[in-house]
């Protein structure tokens, strides 16, 4: 199995939605459009970004195929495939292989807490369904409940040929950087967390899964570009930049912001699923006018 590492910005797109909450698979070329065009990495529909978990499995299912459709091959597409139980961890990763999708990630099951005898043989159980397939593990124990600890992911590196990569949205750099080593350095990592995208270059870690480039592609990318060209003051000033920009749309909601701007934009995204709760125009109009003060460029698609 032959998979090339992803190094710069991944984005976890965010999923289109019609009026009245039904996905809007239509709209996902333009938005893939937008980010590529910007010089983004790879796409990763379906995470938390993604609202994935708020959609039903044929949902998902519809999202991920509209996604490899429409990417069509300009970069890698990583499709989130975690489920709470097993059985449709499979039958979405298997999806996923069969559509095209070059690979998936798959956070641990959640609710339940496991222990890791347990996630162990959940993972064990999907490698092996989906042999020669390239399968991304993914920590969010913030929001799933369950952890992945570095001796966990080193066992199934190890075991594995098709574990190629983590992605960490923790927080902890210490496992990022124990588990980087593997494959002769070729195992994939990935940060989560955006405000620790540089402290993780800094650190060797290969890419970053970025729910802000979505709404600010140029200034996740500009990150990545700065401390690779050696200009780490230029890195930090950028760093600071996407700090001030978290703060703004964090203030209102996040994704429902980051959804209505992209609205602003021309980029009609719809708004969120409930229980998710839709920001008002006016929060919207004054995140803009935050954002437009920082100098961040909001002219339309």
């Amino acid at each position: 199995m032959t998979h090339n590492p992803i190094h710069g910005v991944i984005t976890p797109i965010i999923t289109p939605l019609k009026a009245n909450g039904d996905i809007n698979p239509a709209m996902i070329r333009p938005l893939v459009d937008f980010l590529i065009d910007r010089g983004v990495a790879g796409i990763y529909p379906l995470g938390s970004t993604g609202e994935g978990p708020l959609f039903s499995a044929d949902e998902r299912k519809a999202i991920a195929a509209a996604t490899v459709t429409a990417v069509d091959g300009r970069v890698p597409v990583i499709i989130h495939t975690g489920a709470i139980n097993t059985a449709e961890t499979l039958a979405l990763t298997r999806h996923a292989r069969d559509i095209g999708a070059d690979a998936a990630a798959v956070v641990t099951p959640w609710y339940f807490q496991h222990s890791d005898a347990a996630l162990e043989q959940h993972y064990h159980t999907l490698f092996e369904a989906v042999a020669g397939f390239p399968v991304y593990l993914y920590n969010l124990p913030q929001l799933a409940n369950n952890s992945l600890s570095a001796a966990l992911v080193a066992r199934l590196a190890r075991a594995h040929d098709n574990c190629v990569g983590l992605k960490d949205s923790s927080g902890d750099l210490l496992t990022m950087c124990a588990v980087n080593h593997l494959r002769g350095g070729r195992f994939n990592t990935a940060i989560g967390p955006d405000n620790l995208i540089l402290a993780g270059l800094a650190m060797g870690l290969d890419c970053s899964v970025s729910g802000n480039s979505n709404l600010v592609p140029e200034v996740v990318i500009g990150i990545h570009q700065s401390f690779h060209a050696g200009e780490l003051a230029a890195a930090q000033a950028r760093q600071r930049q996407l700090r001030a920009v978290i703060e703004v749309v964090g203030s209102g909601g996040w994704l429902t912001i980051v959804k209505g701007i992209l609205n602003a934009r021309g980029l009609p995204v719809g708004g969120v699923r409930p229980p998710l709760v839709q920001a008002s125009a006016e929060t919207i109009k004054a995140c803009i006018a935050q954002l437009q003060a920082l100098k961040i460029d909001l002219s339309p698609v």
